[in-house]
């Protein structure tokens, strides 16, 4: 999943209430733009955010890749310039009758935005010539948040099912994009590891795609968990899928707070201040024994028991 910021201009309520985006193929001036390429590069999933007249007032899912189709009729002269010819991208949009105002939040939206073809100042007002922007894990998680806090309560339909991040995912998000000595590539890959996704969470699913408790198989239900803490991980651990695991939901949050843990061979270990309670009502027996984890997974299984160890009775 990626998150993409679109400056809709005069076609907002068009576009907002037809469900969909459009763009040209290129400028009026026969060259190409970051922001019309963008729309053949957003996939099913993507998050898109709804930016006019300074406000995000719209957060929409993407549910369909980009298609050739003429430029909607509905636009009437806006645009007169444009070729009749472009992008649709079908987007599932929600709106709501208030909005969050970035330039209002510009002190944390500022560090996170993109270097080049970003979709916004830094002073918080629009970019002319950008439509479709990409912007950072951290900016998306970020706009959730507000959005979740300011205007949840008023939109029309549900907003796409994202857990909003606690602090210490912003935090660990917003250093990422704040460390400009390590490359572009390898801040998005560490952005992306961070949440669960991208490459770390392809490498964890080809040691095993399903959760290693429950079998759970199908993949948008589970979590590519860090098997050594990320707050303890180098970077390099942080994308080695060998420092990963496939869990659950509720497997993850106890394997997370070190409530269980697993022995090299397989079987679960349970910390004693975990009620029975816990265990019974999720058909979890204290005598679990999983599939033995690989060699390579031991150096990070050792460290994980060893903070279990460690927790206070």
């Amino acid at each position: 999943m990626a998150f993409w910021w679109v400056n809709h201009k005069q076609t907002r309520n068009h576009e907002v209430r037809g469900g969909y985006l459009w763009s040209p193929i290129r400028n009026a001036n026969g060259r190409r733009n970051q922001s019309y390429d963008n729309m053949a590069l957003a996939q099913p999933g993507d998050i898109v955010f709804s930016y006019a007249d300074g406000r995000i007032g719209a957060i929409g899912q993407i549910v369909a890749p980009a298609s050739l189709s003429p430029k909607p009729t509905e636009f009437g002269a806006v645009g007169d310039y444009w070729s009749n010819e472009g992008w649709l991208v079908d987007v599932q949009f929600s709106e709501s009758s208030q909005s969050i105002r970035p330039r209002d939040h510009i002190n944390s939206i500022e560090p996170l935005l993109p270097a080049i073809y970003s979709p916004i100042q830094a002073n918080g007002n629009g970019n002319q010539g950008i439509y479709l922007a990409a912007i950072s894990d951290a900016l998306g998680e970020l706009l959730i948040r507000l959005l979740r806090m300011e205007a949840d309560p008023v939109f029309a339909a549900p907003l796409p099912e994202i857990p909003v991040p606690d602090e210490s995912l912003l935090a660990d998000l917003h250093e990422i994009e704040g460390a400009v000595q390590i490359p572009e590539t390898q801040r998005l890959q560490l952005s992306k590891a961070r949440v669960g996704q991208g490459l770390f969470r392809k490498q964890v699913m080809l040691l095993g795609a399903t959760c290693r408790v429950t079998g759970v198989r199908d993949p948008r239900v589970l979590i590519a968990s860090h098997i050594k803490p990320w707050k303890d991980s180098s970077n390099e651990e942080r994308l080695n899928g060998n420092n990963g695991i496939m869990l659950s939901p509720h497997i993850d949050a106890l394997f997370d707070a070190h409530l269980i843990s697993f022995g090299d061979g397989g079987e679960m270990l349970v910390h004693p201040t975990l009620p029975d309670e816990v265990l019974n009502r999720w058909s979890l027996p204290r005598d679990t024994r999983i599939e033995r984890f690989l060699p390579k997974q031991a150096k990070f299984l050792d460290h994980h028991r060893h903070v279990f160890g460690g927790l206070p009775v």
